[in-house]
């Protein structure tokens, strides 16, 4: 890969790899980080990745930062849990507040497949792909988590 298809590549991708880590995050400057992160990575294996496959490359990358980053917050934690718990007595007008909280009340793995699967719009095989598992696990996962998120949410009368 040469410098001008990086810069492309970076160009064509940062947002959607940046959005991608902010729902998995909810956190801007870690997000950014974690992006910079694997775009370093992409500049270090520039000689080994296909250009055609620069996004999913990338993405796979993503989501092992955020994984590896979330193993590293494990080792240097406390070991004490804070748990909050969602109040259900509040009226929500917002939307887009509820699926957040909800998103985030799921397990890593379901909240990535979703996340890739209904908000980037990645086909079953090509989220096996970045996230190391089959396509079967993937239909599995999202049919789990868009369970888990429909129990949740419930009807739509409760956001609305």
């Amino acid at each position: 890969m040469t410098l001008q298809r990086y810069n492309q590549a970076v160009q064509d991708n940062a947002d959607a790899v940046f959005r991608f880590l902010f729902s998995l995050t909810r956190n801007e400057m870690l997000s950014q980080d974690l992006m910079q992160d694997a775009f370093e990575k992409l500049w270090l294996a520039r000689h080994q990745v296909q250009v055609e496959k620069v996004k999913s490359w990338l993405f796979t990358t993503a989501n092992r930062n955020w994984i590896d980053y979330l193993r590293r917050a494990k080792k240097q934690a406390d070991w004490e849990t804070v748990t909050v718990h969602p109040s259900t007595t509040h009226a929500y007008s917002d939307i887009q507040e509820i699926l957040h909280e909800a998103l985030n009340r799921l397990p890593d793995v379901q909240k990535q497949v979703v996340l890739l699967r209904d908000y980037e719009g990645y086909s079953y095989e090509e989220i096996g792909e970045i996230t190391n598992l089959s396509a079967s696990q993937v239909k599995v996962y999202i049919f789990r988590a868009r369970k888990t998120l429909k129990s949740y949410i419930g009807s739509i009368d409760r956001v609305i």
